[in-house]
């Protein structure tokens, strides 16, 4: 177990008179600064959401490494586990993420803290998407808060171990709250479901979400981080290019022409970007 040993640089010098307002901003630009590159060295490799040297076109591209090794160069069945976690930013309890960040962190007054960041969440619910929001005042983060985005990997890091070190699973990848899981044998795949939801719910208090987890073969095409997802290529997913010409219509500048040519020079996508290129010029 990797520990962060106290450290005057995080919080700001006691000798010196500063709001507590002030001093929680303060705190909070250092401590993201600093444990974003601690707990990276925590996270498994195959963790990819909001990490340095990480993101989708990464994901994308250990999919299609475990893709190949599971399927053998295409000459075997590959199966995939998708599963994605209910109303996530809304379930993280602070309790058992407070809990977490104690096994890390013996510094009291870090550790209180980083208590009046997580529960000022709590009481400022209004800025929680309004269909993720729960009665239950202890509970949820801000979505698109950068220290959220840190903070829902530290807690998820739980899951990350718990299947790679306790259930040993070799082939999975995590993004945020969606994750697949590779494999030959379709029957292991579905013996799994049970144990992660278990454990989701006892030492998390997070449920897998009934609609989205499901078993796919490879050769059917996998909808993973906007791409349909087949052995050897990816096509971008229908829902995604509408959105993209969508905002191309309404705004052609260059910048954003050129944002999504190079997020469709990652898939199998020649026509389409001939499509977008052609749309700068009207």
């Amino acid at each position: 177990m990797v520990v962060i040993r106290p450290l005057t640089s995080v919080i700001p010098n006691p000798g010196k008179s500063i709001s507590p307002r002030s001093e929680i901003a303060w705190f909070i630009a250092r401590f993201i600064g600093f444990c974003t590159s601690f707990f990276d060295r925590t996270f498994i490799s195959d963790s990819f959401s909001c990490r340095l040297d990480k993101g989708t076109h990464k994901a994308i591209n250990r999919f299609r490494e475990f893709a190949y090794k599971v399927s053998q160069n295409n000459s075997r069945s590959c199966w995939i586990l998708k599963g994605d976690i209910r109303k996530f930013f809304a379930s993280i309890d602070h309790q058992i993420l407070k809990s977490i960040l104690t096994e890390y962190i013996p510094d009291k007054r870090i550790l209180g803290l980083l208590s009046e960041v997580i529960d000022s969440f709590s009481i400022n619910a209004v800025h929680l998407d309004s269909c993720l929001r729960r009665n239950d005042d202890s509970s949820g983060l801000p979505l698109g808060n950068l220290t959220s985005q840190l903070l829902v990997n530290i807690y998820m890091n739980k899951f990350d171990q718990f299947i790679k070190h306790k259930i040993k699973i070799r082939y999975y990848i995590r993004y945020a709250d969606d994750f697949v899981i590779f494999s030959d044998d379709k029957s292991w795949l579905e013996n799994l479901i049970k144990p992660i939801n278990d454990f989701l719910s006892k030492e998390l208090k997070l449920t897998l979400h009934p609609d989205k987890i499901f078993i796919k073969g490879l050769h059917t095409g996998l909808n993973f981080l906007g791409w349909v997802n087949f052995f050897d290529h990816q096509i971008l997913r229908t829902s995604t290019k509408r959105r993209m010409f969508k905002r191309v219509v309404k705004n052609s500048k260059s910048e954003t022409i050129n944002s999504y040519l190079g997020l469709l020079s990652h898939g199998n996508s020649y026509k389409l970007q001939k499509q977008i290129a052609n749309l700068s010029d009207i």
